[in-house]
């Protein structure tokens, strides 16, 4: 049976892709690690891996029930795991809604078979991987902002020596009361 390498992800604004493209160029020299795609820089919520058919639909018909408000996300953070060489963007304090979706998705994705990390959720943006060697990061000040009105089930491709993130489906996040709970049946 075929499956997917499958996860759940914020898309970046465009603008914001580009924006964070040449600030990463003029931040990190060029031998700090390999820089990620413009087009694919996200912030995962929960990694799936490899999923089938018929697991991802239970999966997306769960996400499409999801009801939350969106929220604001501030990205000021930013840091090096050598381990895994990834230099990373982030926020200094998540938002509570961020950290709600996230926790949701991946409780879901646990109980449909989906192996998730015990490592406490990070949000965070891949800018390079194969960073291995020690990483000089910027001084703090740096700062983009922007609104969450959506998230959507992402698929990672290989092919022809790259890998490419494709979207299979989106779901919007409601405008209500920022104070509403988080329900999902």
């Amino acid at each position: 049976m075929a499956t997917q390498r499958l996860f759940f992800a914020l898309s970046l604004p465009d603008d914001m892709q580009q924006a964070l493209v040449r600030w990463r160029a003029d931040t990190f020299p060029a031998g700090a690690g390999v820089p990620v795609a413009a087009a694919n820089l996200h912030l995962t919520l929960a990694f799936l891996g490899e999923v089938t058919p018929e697991t991802s639909q239970r999966l997306q018909t769960l996400a499409s029930r999801i009801v939350q408000p969106g929220f604001d996300l501030d990205l000021d953070d930013a840091g090096h795991w050598p381990r895994p060489g990834v230099v990373w963007l982030g926020c200094q304090r998540a938002p509570r809604g961020l950290l709600q979706l996230a926790s949701l998705l991946r409780a879901q994705a646990a109980r449909h078979g989906c192996h998730q990390s015990p490592q406490p959720f990070h949000p965070h943006i891949t800018l390079l991987r194969h960073a291995t060697q020690p990483v000089a990061l910027p001084p703090r000040g740096f700062h983009w902002r922007f609104r969450v009105s959506r998230f959507s089930l992402f698929a990672s491709e290989y092919s022809r020596g790259r890998t490419r993130y494709r979207a299979l489906a989106s779901w919007p996040l409601s405008s209500q009361d920022p104070h509403a709970l988080l329900s999902a049946p």
